[in-house]
């Protein structure tokens, strides 16, 4: 370590700043975070400065500030000398959340570009990397010049993190992880947005989700990070439009690998779950409005219906497969896959409507089934998750399927079960509807989203 450097940036000034409340420069957090990510500044005080951020936060200079110092930590890509406006879609993460499979294939077939470079599932949450490596042959880890070359060809890619992407935000991030300071919305916010804009994207939607199976469980939480993102993407002249949707359940029937793909495959042939499409069509028409293929969100959402119902999106979505050096033969032929050893049905003890369903506990499930991973380095099982039979507002007989898990580790059946049946709570009477989608957020500020 270069001490002089170090006494250059003056550290422990600018932590004792942060300790004490007071506003970093943009230069200052510069410095910061370069000294960090050059080797020059030590963990313990790069730790000692997000303790500081996290107690006392940053304000929307200072989080487009950190987002700007781990952008530029390394490579920006310029997707300029590609025809049309490029716009990613971005989600918190949660249970069953399998959109980016069905609305990128979607978006693409309507004209707009989607650079997509996503991340893998840690805990309760499932990562579409994941998801995409179920799918036999299929490669997510490619050069960056691979990458420009299927967004020409196909109009969409969908890869994973590289070094030369906000190298800073790797390093950061498994720092917070080990300091107990990675629920910081500043941090996360630019966590988030670094990522994003280096990917070279003209415009962005976020899917911020809330509640049990959500990384934020309050609806405000929520709503402050929603705020946090689209003030950070526009500060970098970026359209960003977030949607606050619910995750009180999973999203769709299937929570897996495979298993999501699979559901993927029935949304975009026209079969999928109501909840997962309604917000995949949002999303979707968003993104296609953004892109300047509609002249408003609700034109957007029509052409998204229209690219499922005409078989444009699926046959996009065979094509996508086979740039990525996927098997198409499990794409068109899914009944083909390979299925877990065990197939076993959660049946209901007693009668009622399905009142709650604890989503983080049922997230839980699919990891110990073999599905998720408890440390980054841990292998997961494509075939390996469960399929809900019912959801909230369902009602069930005394002897019913719940649920049927899939798993090659029988020793953890008996177990699972039982987490199942406690995640969901059983109701005489029947349930208020849950509400998809609460609010839109954007430059204007937030608004009640009303279900057109």
């Amino acid at each position: 370590m270069n001490d002089m450097s170090v006494k250059d940036i003056n550290p422990v000034s600018l932590i004792r700043k942060k300790r004490d409340g007071l506003e970093l420069t943009d230069g200052e957090i510069q410095d910061l975070i370069k000294a960090y990510t050059e080797d020059r500044l030590p963990d313990y005080q790069m730790s000692a400065f997000l303790m500081a951020s996290f107690l006392n936060g940053l304000n929307d200079e200072e989080a487009a500030a950190l987002t700007r110092s781990m952008l530029h930590s390394g490579i920006v890509l310029d997707l300029s000398d590609i025809p049309g406006v490029k716009v990613d879609k971005h989600s918190t993460g949660g249970v069953g959340d399998k959109l980016s499979l069905i609305l990128a294939p979607i978006v693409a077939s309507c004209g707009v570009p989607v650079p997509m470079i996503s991340g893998r599932g840690l805990g309760h949450t499932g990562g579409t990397l994941d998801k995409l490596e179920s799918i036999p042959g299929f490669t997510v880890d490619i050069t960056l010049e691979r990458y420009r070359e299927i967004l020409e060809q196909e109009q969409m890619v969908l890869a994973g993190q590289t070094e030369e992407i906000a190298p800073a935000d790797k390093r950061l991030y498994a720092l917070r992880d080990v300091t107990a300071t990675v629920e910081s919305i500043p941090l996360i916010a630019g966590s988030i947005m670094s990522k994003k804009l280096a990917e070279g994207i003209d415009a962005l939607v976020l899917d911020v989700k809330f509640g049990s199976g959500a990384f934020m469980k309050k609806k405000e939480d929520a709503i402050r990070l929603a705020e946090t993102l689209v003030g950070i993407g526009e500060q970098f002249g970026k359209e960003t439009i977030a949607y606050l949707t619910n995750m009180e359940q999973p999203l769709g029937y299937a929570v897996g690998n495979w298993l999501e793909v699979k559901e993927s495959i029935d949304g975009l042939q026209g079969n999928g779950p109501d909840d997962a499409m309604e917000i995949t069509h949002l999303l979707a028409g968003t993104m296609i409005y953004l892109g300047k293929k509609a002249s408003t969100v609700e034109e957007g959402i029509e052409k998204s219906r229209a690219s499922v119902k005409d078989g444009s999106a699926f046959k996009k979505w065979v094509s996508i497969v086979k740039a990525h050096d996927g098997d198409t033969g499990v794409i068109e032929n899914p009944e083909t896959y390979p299925k877990a050893d065990h197939i076993e049905p959660v049946i209901s003890s007693k009668s009622g409507y399905i009142k709650e369903m604890d989503a983080f506990a049922m997230g839980m499930v699919s990891l110990e089934l073999g599905a998720g991973r408890r440390a980054k380095d841990d292998d997961v099982d494509p075939a390996a998750g469960f399929l809900l039979h019912k959801k909230v507002g369902d009602y069930i007989e005394e002897n019913e399927t719940l649920a049927e898990l899939h798993t090659n580790k029988k020793s953890m059946i008996p177990e699972c079960k039982d987490e199942m049946i406690r995640a969901i709570t059983l109701s005489e009477t029947s349930p208020e509807k849950i509400t998809q989608i609460a609010n839109r957020v954007d430059k204007d500020g937030v608004h009640d989203y009303i279900t057109r």
